[in-house]
């Protein structure tokens, strides 16, 4: 299949026209219009530092259902026992930086791109980005950062600066999203870690009929900390 190259209009091909490893377009740019037309659709970009935009439609899709979330004995305890404070959106750049630095394989660089931590940076501003910070006294120790659209909540990075701290943001994240009524946290890509904590894989076609099903707005569900109630 041909990879498509987008045009000023703010629109995307058909996400079943993705290549079999998921590429489906490059160009355009990462303004927050042409970024939500994409994540409706299930479509993220990732690309290297002086590479073109490139955006992508895995199949299947790893997601988590946050009903689904397993918390094995030893980490609950670890949950249960900790001396980190856990807060929402009180430092959303400082962890999409530090994720950022995060050493990646075989020397790859970061997929987190200036240009994606200044877009990001800008939907956080205007509340759709959001952040979940783990602290041990004043030093952010782990977190990760997404997007929330609809009753979805698109999972892009986290970081862990001392061991389980990334799985405690999820187990936060994940306990506000149930108290919030969301349905789904699409989690990209599928990894060990991932699976391990209740992940699991469905095809594209059903995750397209499950966007629809729970995206119907701009808007994302319920009210975030530092948001103000409409």
């Amino acid at each position: 299949m041909p990879v498509f190259k987008l045009i000023k209009e703010h629109v995307f091909p058909h996400p079943n026209l993705a290549e079999p490893n998921g590429l489906l377009a490059v160009g355009g740019d990462l303004t927050t219009s042409r970024l939500i037309a994409a994540y409706r659709h299930g479509i993220f970009p990732w690309f290297s530092e002086g590479d073109p935009i490139l955006w992508w439609f895995t199949s299947p899709r790893l997601i988590l259902v946050p009903e689904e979330l397993k918390v094995s004995k030893r980490l609950n305890r670890y949950w249960n026992n900790n001396t980190f404070t856990m807060t929402i959106n009180k430092a959303f750049d400082k962890v999409i930086e530090a994720c950022a630095s995060v050493p990646r394989r075989e020397n790859e660089g970061t997929w987190i791109t200036r240009e994606m931590i200044s877009a990001y940076k800008e939907l956080h501003q205007k509340q759709i980005a959001h952040s979940v910070e783990c602290w041990q006294d004043s030093e952010l120790v782990g977190g990760l950062y997404g997007l929330a659209l609809g009753k979805v909540f698109f999972g892009e990075s986290m970081f862990s600066g001392k061991p389980n701290c990334s799985k405690l943001a999820l187990i936060h994240l994940v306990n506000f999203l149930k108290s919030q009524g969301y349905q789904m946290i699409d989690c990209q890509m599928t990894t060990d870690h991932l699976i391990s904590l209740g992940a699991r894989e469905i095809s594209g076609e059903e995750f397209q009929r499950l966007l629809k099903e729970y995206i119907t707005s701009e808007h994302h569900t319920g009210v975030w900390p530092h948001e103000k109630k409409c």
